[in-house]
């Protein structure tokens, strides 16, 4: 289920957060804006024909960044490239989002050579997921900024059309609300706050660090793809042996896609991994929420607030 249109965009509310100014907020495109294709990690193997058709027939008009034609081993070029294709559209007003190519690897570490002192207070819409969280934390945890978790140009060729959609109406501002049918190992209840995570290996990986997020209060959302079972466990419970996992107001799980056992199996599903993990918590869970390594990967509004409402037969994701 889609909401109409909102023309404005709800302020990010800052209890828990550092005083960040809720005036340099993202603004909606509209036709004629100009958007921006970079890769801050792996290199592409196909051109990016079907991305940039795409967002011309929403009326955009597109610029492809250096590094979408790079290549150093597996890198969308070296990482000072990287940054620097990355500076210059935070630098440039002209562009008013920046849309990643692609994940893989590789954000990590070029991350701590760009300035994002501009951004932070000329912010603009910067869209992707997988290997890209680390760029949804790192805005989130430093200057509260608003980000959307959803479909790359890699992916638009195999990517549902409802998914698509979403973006577009995320980009432009339509506020989006998804119901969807409940698992039989969610954890049933309603909560709120602000939408926090992204890839579970990311999530890990920037723990501590100055890309590290404050989970208290907030509704995490996690996937991954091709872990092993035991891997999915073990990044699990060390989040939780950190404390992030105590506090949330509530957990909603994506796709965790093409999952690996060992010739010994692990003997537990990953529902029953993250059941097991959270059981002695009382805020509601959510399985199989349509976003992830999945052609139908609906986009999220990375710290927006949202309701979340988990019952026995459906369950409910809205962005205030």
């Amino acid at each position: 289920m889609e909401s109409p249109a909102n023309p404005g965009l709800s302020p990010i509310p800052t209890s828990g957060l550092p005083d960040f100014p809720t005036s340099g907020l993202p603004q909606y495109l509209k036709k004629g804006d100009k958007i921006a294709i970079v890769c801050p990690a792996k290199k592409l193997s196909n051109p990016m024909t079907d991305a940039v058709a795409l967002l011309q027939s929403w009326g955009l008009e597109v610029i492809l960044g250096e590094t979408v034609a790079a290549s150093y081993h597996q890198f969308a070029g070296d990482d000072e490239l990287r940054a620097k294709d990355m500076q210059r559209f935070i630098d440039d007003d002209s562009v008013k989002a920046i849309i990643a190519a692609r994940g893989g690897y590789g954000t990590v570490r070029m991350i701590d050579k760009v300035d994002f002192t501009y951004f932070a207070k000329n912010p603009k819409w910067l869209v992707g997921f997988s290997d890209i969280t680390v760029l949804h934390t790192h805005l989130f945890a430093n200057y509260g900024m608003q980000t959307i978790h959803g479909q790359m140009p890699v992916n638009i060729p195999d990517a549902s059309a409802r998914s698509l959609n979403t973006l577009r109406k995320a980009l432009f501002g339509e506020e989006l609300t998804y119901e969807f049918t409940s698992h039989t190992a969610n954890r049933t209840g309603d909560s709120n706050g602000l939408l926090i995570g992204g890839n579970l290996s990311l999530l890990v990986a920037v723990s501590g660090s100055v890309s590290d997020i404050n989970y208290t209060g907030k509704v995490l959302f996690i996937e991954d793809v091709g872990e092993y079972l035991y891997s999915i466990d073990r990044m699990l419970r060390c989040l939780d042996r950190a404390g992030k996992l105590k506090n949330l107001a509530g957990l909603v799980v994506g796709g965790f896609t093409d999952v690996k056992d060992n010739d010994i199996p692990f003997g537990q599903t990953v529902p029953e991994i993250i059941m097991d993990i959270v059981q002695q918590y009382n805020y509601p869970v959510c399985f199989n929420f349509p976003a992830g390594h999945i052609p139908d990967n609906c986009s999220l509004i990375l710290g927006r607030n949202v309701t979340l409402s988990v019952g026995e037969q459906h369950s409910l994701l809205k962005f205030i």
